[in-house]
């Protein structure tokens, strides 16, 4: 029997994918908010697509602090950013 396939949803576009799509934001229990490019971090996580896009309408928004419950800054904005696309380049 083939392997089910988690689906979630883009906290910026609403687009519904195969968990692999998707970059994983996370708040860890301590309060770190970061990149978690393998999709095993514990804590509370926020889907988003893999584009700059979905991104930027989840900063502007606000998406993504809404989903993790947290106030995000813009430098952390920025440092997420970089991180989703030093992982794509690899």
């Amino acid at each position: 029997m083939p392997k089910k396939i988690p689906i979630r949803q883009c906290v910026a576009c609403r687009e519904h994918r195969e968990k692999p799509q998707l970059a994983r934001v996370v708040r860890t229990p301590d309060g770190q908010v970061l990149y978690d490019a393998r999709g095993k971090v514990s804590g509370r996580g926020a889907y988003l697509c893999r584009s700059q896009a979905c991104l930027d309408k989840a900063v502007k928004s606000r998406a993504i602090a809404r989903a993790l419950e947290i106030e995000i800054t813009s430098a952390l904005y920025d440092q997420l950013a970089q991180q989703m696309k030093e992982a794509e380049g690899q």
